[in-house]
This record gives C-alpha cells, sequence and structure tokens, in this order.
C-alpha cells in the first residue's frame, strides 16, 4: 500500500513540474491583453446580471430596456473578439 502512495506523489511532483515549466515558457501577457481580459471579464459579468435581471422583469418597457442593454453588451463583446 506504500508503494501506491509514493508512487501517487511522485506523479502528481512530475504533473507540478511539467505544469512550472510550461508557465515559464508561456510568453507573459502584455499590458494591452491583460487590459482586454480584465474588459472582456467585466462585459460578461454586466451581461450574466442583465439576463437575470431580464428573466425577472414583468413591465414591457422594463423588459425593453434590458433587451436593448443585452445587445449593446453582445455588440460590445464581438467588438472585443
Amino acid at each position: 500500500m506504500a508503494r501506491g502512495w509514493e508512487s501517487k506523489s511522485v506523479e502528481e511532483q512530475q504533473e507540478a513540474a511539467a505544469r512550472d515549466r510550461a508557465a515559464r515558457q508561456a510568453p507573459a501577457p502584455t499590458a494591452a491583453d491583460q487590459t482586454k481580459a480584465q474588459q472582456r471579464e467585466g462585459l460578461r459579468l454586466a451581461r450574466a446580471r442583465t439576463l437575470a435581471s431580464l428573466q425577472g422583469a414583468c413591465q414591457p418597457r422594463h423588459r425593453a430596456m434590458l433587451e436593448q442593454q443585452l445587445a449593446h453588451l453582445d455588440a460590445q463583446l464581438s467588438a472585443l473578439e
């Protein structure tokens, strides 16, 4: 039984070392890439919040406003892609 645990530990250490090597070899994202990723994530969160609000909206004018906001967020997301 001890050998099984030992081999798993060695395997996990090898996988961790491989991940570390891969992380070091990958180029670091530029400031522009990081800014773009933050904008994209913010738009995705706003879209999720808008969808949640839309599901609970009862008033037609409120629903229309939320649908317009959703379309605007989708347009911004597609522009970032």
